[in-house]
């Protein structure tokens, strides 16, 4: 697999230079993959860019938004390794904390994460992980103390709603009971209204972009 698949984190600038003749992107379509459901923070960041970005192309190419939100990602991740043609046409806005994955030996992992090739990210962002205020947990000692330990949603390992609870568990001794498995975060977000799980950990961004959290 060669090196120049192009991985969009979460919002790409090109600075390629336009050829002499016709721009390589003339008459073309750029297939942006989505690693998450509709209305989550990477689609927005997707959409977004896919709305301008081809205005800013030498050709102005179409481009095309596809959302992959299965295994956290991953499932995403592995189709613009393996399956995606390296031609520069396809590129992906998937979490950036994948290589876990591999460096856990996932055996659902396809994809070497060295060969994909970074372009840019649309912001910084801290993470954090919350809780239901009627949980019975109010503090990081509740979360340690617990019998119980509270169940957080995650869609898959190699995310942050898989590492950032196991973090807390390596380093302040905390247990939590991390379900994963879900298509994306708005799946994550029912299941907290339904209080089917009690926590979540995901980036300030996400937090602060969309409902349910405005309200």
């Amino acid at each position: 697999m060669q090196k120049t698949i192009l991985l969009l984190i979460s919002l790409w600038l090109s600075t390629t230079e336009a050829p002499a003749q016709t721009p390589f992107y003339q008459g073309k379509t750029i297939t942006l993959i989505v690693g998450s459901g509709a209305g989550t923070a990477y689609d927005i960041y997707a959409r977004l860019l896919g709305s301008y970005v081809g205005k800013y192309l030498p050709g102005n190419p179409t481009v095309v938004v596809q959302n992959m939100p299965a295994a956290g990602g991953m499932v995403a991740a592995n189709f613009v390794y393996g399956v995606a043609k390296p031609d520069g046409l396809t590129i992906a806005s998937i979490n950036p904390a994948h290589y876990f994955n591999q460096l856990q030996g996932n055996k659902e992992v396809k994809f070497d994460w060295p060969k994909f090739t970074w372009i840019a990210s649309s912001d910084k962002s801290e993470h954090m992980l919350y809780m239901r205020t009627d949980a019975p947990y109010k503090t990081i000692q509740d979360v340690r103390k617990a019998a119980e330990p509270p169940k957080c949603g995650a869609t898959g390992t190699g995310t942050s709603g898989h590492y950032v609870p196991r973090m807390l568990e390596e380093t302040l001794s905390t247990k939590f009971n991390i379900v994963t498995g879900y298509a994306g975060g708005n799946e994550i977000d029912l299941v907290m209204e339904r209080n089917e799980v009690v926590c979540r950990a995901f980036t300030t961004a996400a937090y602060f972009a969309r409902e349910p959290y405005h309200t």
